[in-house]
């Protein structure tokens, strides 16, 4: 019981924390609405929980056995997320934004797991701390998925629940137009880390 317990706080801490998934789930929420956001939501949830499946049955020691895999994932992750940050950045109103474009459904959320570089820290940390290696380690694994396939939709929903909620009081363009930069700023802001790490990587 106490396993499960410290399994489920490390999740609810996670997956509730600003970081790319939550920007991203809740812009959606601002612009597009709680059903056309659903797909994304539940690619978002999946995507992870088969991620941390895979990196539990060894896909992480890839990285070991090839470094320039780990530094090329980031570099394409953070390409992709500034990309991600300037489409935010030139988003519509909500009432053309729906016309204009669709939010990133399913498939989309599920991929961008692998490219977030956030979700790969919480999928190692994981795996690391909660599964000894012997014969339940199998077990343990999926609990870990299970328990974050689980908790991650309530704790993600949170903030598509909030962009919703911000939809009525942003009908004004000019509010849209400034929070939509402000997102883009923030996942900005949430990839600086690793564009540091990158960075020192090739001057050192």
């Amino acid at each position: 019981m106490e396993y499960i317990l410290s399994v489920v706080l490390f999740a609810i801490s996670s997956s509730v924390t600003p970081g790319p998934n939550n920007i991203m789930i809740m812009t959606s929420g601002v612009n597009f609405g709680i059903r056309k956001s659903l797909p994304l939501l539940t690619g978002i949830c999946v995507g992870f929980s088969v991620m941390l499946l895979l990196v539990g049955q060894g896909f992480g020691h890839l990285f070991q056995l090839f470094p320039q895999l780990s530094l090329a994932i980031k570099i394409a992750g953070t390409c992709y997320l500034l990309y991600l940050a300037g489409l935010i950045a030139g988003s519509r109103g909500v009432d053309k934004a729906s016309q204009t474009t669709e939010p990133f459904g399913f498939i989309k959320g599920a991929l961008f797991q692998w490219v977030n570089a956030k979700a790969w820290v919480v999928a190692i940390g994981a795996i690391s701390a909660f599964t000894t290696v012997g014969e339940h380690y199998a077990l343990q694994n999926m609990t870990i998925a299970t328990t974050f396939f689980i908790i991650s939709f309530p704790c993600v929903g949170i903030w598509l629940m909030f962009g919703s909620l911000l939809r009525r009081y942003l009908e004004n363009r000019t509010y849209l137009r400034w929070f939509n930069l402000t997102m883009s700023l923030l996942l900005v802001i949430s990839v600086l880390p690793v564009m540091r790490e990158v960075w020192q990587h090739f001057t050192h």
